[in-house]
């Protein structure tokens, strides 16, 4: 599983001309399932994104995590995260799981940070999105599960 995460003062999703989800101060998650992610890489981004300590203290140090600072989780499915680029200037998704299995395992994975008492908004699986947000810092990051 691979995740981008940015810091964010607010977000929303869109879908035909709908706001569907909208966070206040938070994490906008956007996710794709890889091909072989199981229970065990939901649990550790799970636990990753609850524990990630990228919200400042009063000294400006990145202390503080998403619970620290009541914030919200927006999880949007984006199989593009997967876009592998070494060869060539137009992307593949080779690596990116079915849509069936994926979107599964991104409910499964909304559900896990909601049981470690994380407010989750998600978007509409498969949709074309409208993501509207206002970067905090800015403050963006790339997780990766870890493959041997």
């Amino acid at each position: 599983m691979k995740v981008a995460i940015q810091r964010v003062k607010k977000a929303s999703v869109i879908v035909d001309d709908q706001t569907i989800s909208k966070i206040n101060h938070g994490l906008l998650v956007l996710a794709c399932v890889e091909k072989g992610d199981n229970e065990k890489v939901l649990d550790w981004i799970a636990e990753k994104l609850v524990n990630l300590r990228i919200f400042s203290d009063e000294k400006g140090k990145f202390s503080l995590n998403i619970k620290d600072v009541n914030g919200e989780i927006l999880l949007i499915s984006n199989f593009t995260v997967c876009g592998f680029l070494k060869k060539g200037t137009r992307p593949t998704f080779h690596l990116a799981e079915s849509p069936e299995v994926a979107k599964d395992l991104l409910s499964k994975l909304a559900q896990k940070i909601r049981e470690k008492e994380v407010s989750v908004k998600e978007g509409v699986f498969g949709a074309y999105m409208q993501i509207k947000l206002v970067n905090d810092g800015p403050v963006t990051l790339f997780l990766e599960y870890p493959r041997k």
